[in-house]
């Protein structure tokens, strides 16, 4: 009872945090960061992090394991970190969560065909009712901003698809190997290719000073949503997911992306974006989905 109610929580939390990820990249997006400096320095702050209260950990990863957790960072951390990165450049953060929601599909069709994972009809039947649900939400949020150029929206669903076999990666090849020294692991190694491609992106801070006080100037505010999205949204949630995926399965864990748009489109009504009926009855035909999935 304890295991089922602890996946749960941290199913719900992750939901939360993930999903109000996507406001925090339209926000360091909009404060004058490009896609590539967003993505780069969210894996630097993340890097930082762990690596100050977690290097010991780096010390408990076998030879074995080295190149799992390697697989792990690039298909989990940094091939979609850049991928929404980009594709939140043209489609708005309530879409680009909505399409997130194709990773259950991916993880179960990647988990049966290359690592022997097996599923029920009903498990098939709740993945494709979250589908129907989220195609509604993207139909909805197409009609509503016909300017958005939607071709950017297959960044996400690539983005899906790293998920998917990251899930299936760890579940694995990873089970025995504690979340955090995973995380840990997986911020170790991408910490230098994120430092060499914010180099080649000119960023800068500039200082500047008034009456005699130094202050920051533009890149201050979208530093700030980065350092949120880097510490909370990457690193203490990837944490929990890598615990989620070892105390459920692959399917459950991976359903954590049809209650992300949930959370995204709160923010989006926040954030006064329009939000139609349509997005309403395509969320709760996902929350149903989800239900039937996990029911026994």
């Amino acid at each position: 009872m304890e295991t089922k109610n602890t996946k749960w929580f941290i199913l719900t939390a992750l939901a939360l945090v993930w999903g109000s990820s996507f406001i925090l990249m339209k926000k360091g997006l909009e404060g004058g960061l490009n896609p590539f400096q967003l993505g780069a320095l969210r894996i630097i702050f993340t890097s930082i992090f762990l690596l100050s209260i977690g290097w010991k950990e780096l010390f408990n990863i076998k030879r074995n394991k080295i190149v799992p957790i390697i697989g792990a960072g690039l298909l989990g951390n940094f091939f979609p970190i850049f991928l929404f990165a980009l594709a939140q450049t043209e489609i708005s953060s309530s879409i680009s969560s909505t399409l997130n929601s194709f990773t259950p599909l991916n993880t179960l069709l990647i988990g049966s065909f290359f690592f022997g994972l097996t599923f029920t009809r009903k498990q098939l039947g709740g993945i494709v009712l979250g589908i129907i649900g989220c195609l509604i939400l993207v139909y909805a949020g197409a009609d509503s901003h016909p300017n958005k150029n939607y071709y950017y929206a297959l960044l996400v669903l690539v983005a899906t698809w790293c998920y998917a076999s990251n899930i299936n990666l760890v579940k694995k090849y990873l089970a025995d190997v504690t979340p955090f020294t995973i995380t840990v692991g997986n911020f170790a190694f991408l910490l230098l290719p994120a430092i060499t491609i914010l180099a080649f992106t000119n960023f800068t801070i500039e200082i500047t000073f008034i009456n005699s006080n130094p202050t920051l100037d533009l890149y201050f505010n979208p530093l700030i949503y980065v350092a949120l999205l880097g510490i909370i949204g990457t690193g203490l949630a990837n944490i929990y997911f890598y615990k989620l995926i070892q105390l459920s399965s692959p399917i459950f864990a991976s359903n954590v992306t049809y209650l992300i748009p949930i959370v995204a489109t709160f923010w989006s009504l926040i954030d006064h974006e329009e939000v139609s009926y349509l997005q309403v009855i395509g969320t709760a035909i996902i929350l149903i989905g989800v239900y039937i999935t996990n029911k026994k």
